[in-house]
């Protein structure tokens, strides 16, 4: 059934202000094209902005308006420029507040070759599933505080975190979607190391894969499948993994097939869904109209997707299809941005894409 969605739109910094107001034309644009209701968008401050005006880098009132919406954009956050008053603190990330916030427990991030994009590999279409609320990053392994601290000025202590219960959920995730693809998990692990975090990763594995007969289960090592990543991209279908690992490899992943700026992301819970692009706030180019908005566009592109199938909305699948074809027909034009070898700028390129979906 079509719906009418609320949504959050959070610009965050550096290039944010840019790729999100972009990313949110082209998914307006496709609603339309869908004949679906158009969406009510909530403004919302998050980052430098908000911490110089309200005091927080996301405030509470911005947490507590989301709760009423069915999903966001937001854009990246360059929290290394906040005051050093603000890095002091112990204050999350406005990204990792609001993944922990929300319970946003799966970053997913796709890779594969676009029309147009000069890319080092061929013929690949893989899916990263990211464990997103615990693993190696310290921040979240705390109900309070982070997991990394210094009992004296020489000495670093990390706490990595591993649950079975969060491992779960994110590998019958990859099962699940893996269904709808090739039928194909890897799973990346250290467990030859790390035997009892990993040998959760691999028992939950193992479990889902009894689960889902259909679907192949193959088990690699982190710094095999780096290289594997490299040298046949191809032969991986959905990949599954912790978040240090995830982060790590996606970002491998965009670069082999194009650009960074082309890589999409949601961070997906079981109630709320947050549209967030993979690369980071780029403040060397903010503000220029140099930044590539694709990432952003497929990012809201994923949501829609994602809305579309929680809430069993054509249009909104519709849509989402839309906004990633057409973002395909434009580049296959030859248009495109700079990092990628075009020279079309931000909003250059989104009115491309606007166009290609208003059929002109």
């Amino acid at each position: 059934m079509t719906r009418t969605y609320r949504l959050g739109c959070l610009l965050g910094d550096g290039i944010g202000p840019e790729i999100v107001p972009a990313a949110r034309r082209v998914l307006d644009a496709a609603l339309d094209r869908a004949g679906a209701p158009p969406v009510t968008w909530l403004d919302l401050p998050m980052g430098a902005a908000a911490l110089a005006e309200h005091g927080a880098a996301l405030p509470e009132h911005t947490k507590t308006a989301l709760t009423g919406c069915d999903g966001w954009l937001a854009g990246p956050h360059d929290s290394e420029s906040y005051p050093a008053g603000w890095r002091a603190s112990g204050a999350r990330v406005p990204g990792g507040e609001l993944r922990s916030a929300f319970g946003l427990y799966a970053n997913l991030r796709p890779s594969r070759n676009r029309p147009g994009v000069p890319s080092r590999v061929a013929d690949v279409d893989l899916l990263i599933a990211r464990e997103n609320s615990e693993g190696f990053y310290a921040d979240r392994s705390m109900a309070v505080g982070s997991g990394e601290f210094m009992p004296t000025p020489d000495l670093a202590l990390v706490v990595g975190k591993f649950s079975r219960e969060a491992i779960r959920r994110v590998v019958r995730l990859a099962f699940e979607l893996a269904e709808g693809r090739r039928q194909h998990v890897t799973l990346v692990h250290k467990g030859n190391v790390l035997r009892q975090a990993f040998g959760l990763w691999v028992e939950e594995c193992e479990a889902a894969a009894a689960e889902h007969p259909g679907v192949r289960l193959e088990t690699v090592l982190f710094d095999a499948m780096a290289a594997r990543l490299v040298r046949h991209p191809e032969q991986f279908d959905v990949v599954v993994t912790e978040n240090l690992f995830g982060d790590t490899l996606s970002d491998l992943a965009g670069e082999l097939v194009g650009a960074l700026g082309m890589s999409g992301s949601v961070n997906a819970g079981d109630r709320h869904a947050m549209a967030q692009a993979a690369h980071g706030s780029a403040p060397d180019i903010a503000g220029q109209d140099l930044a590539n908005p694709v990432g952003m566009i497929v990012s809201a592109a994923m949501l829609l997707a994602w809305l579309g199938d929680r809430h069993a909305d054509p249009a909104a699948r519709e849509a989402a299809a839309t906004m990633e074809r057409m973002v395909d027909v434009v580049l296959a034009e030859g248009i495109a941005t700079r990092d990628v070898g075009g020279a079309a700028g931000t909003v250059a390129f989104t009115d491309a894409v606007v166009a290609a979906i208003r059929g002109r």
